[in-house]
């Protein structure tokens, strides 16, 4: 599914979000204390806006982006190029349930939009513990479930109705763009997610919400 709408993904994150997918990428980011250096690792990587807004910050060397989909990795490759980052932004395929790499290898390490997406989100949350350095920060920017009740009912129905719709006429993808509204419904609020995180390991766990609740920013800090 998400090699089939590699090509267009960018454009309609930007049209969904109405572009302020770039600032809640940044904020999260902000999240990540200035002094983090070495290697930062992206989860779910895709396109690699995150890594490249990772790379921001002169002390984090370079950003393993991580993805199950080679499609998508190739478009970030791409954009890698265009923006002198090729030796900086190192593309993996890999599963984020099983990371390939030993503990503590990694300054820090992000998701953006793919944490709904994973099958055990436990299992791969305890993967990133173990691979982040002590003291290091894990950062997850998520659309969740709002939890007011206005919100909690007519953010669905606007994200069954519109998205789909939106998906057809810029990506030629209705049916791909049907599965994204499915996976937020079945997927956490911005509190459950931060009980995940802390029930994971993670300490000083923050929630930082937008868009009405809609999305979440929800970082933590690996102990020691």
């Amino acid at each position: 599914m998400f090699g089939r709408i590699s090509h267009r993904y960018d454009l309609l994150n930007t049209i969904m979000t109405i572009g302020r997918h770039r600032t809640w990428r940044k904020q999260a980011v902000e999240t990540i204390s200035v002094d983090t250096e070495g290697v930062a690792l992206d989860i779910a990587s895709g396109t690699g806006d995150f890594a490249f807004d990772l790379l921001q910050n002169p002390l984090i060397t370079q950003v393993v982006g991580l993805d199950f989909s080679l499609d998508m990795l190739r478009v970030g490759i791409l954009k890698a190029h265009k923006r002198n980052l090729s030796a900086e932004f190192l593309p993996v395929i890999g599963d984020s349930h099983s990371l390939p790499y030993g503990n503590n290898s990694f300054a820090c390490a992000t998701v953006g939009f793919g944490i709904r997406n994973f099958a055990n989100i436990g299992r791969a949350m305890a993967e990133m513990l173990r691979v982040v350095r002590p003291g290091g920060t894990v950062v997850v920017l998520e659309i969740v479930k709002p939890q007011g009740f206005l919100m909690a009912r007519i953010f669905p129905m606007y994200f069954r109705t519109f998205t789909p719709v939106l998906g057809g006429i810029f990506a030629g993808e209705r049916e791909a763009y049907d599965y994204l509204p499915q996976s937020v419904q079945g997927f956490k609020t911005a509190s459950e997610l931060a009980v995940t995180m802390e029930n994971g390991g993670l300490r000083d766990v923050n929630v930082d919400l937008k868009a009405l609740g809609t999305v979440a920013i929800v970082s933590g800090r690996k102990p020691g």
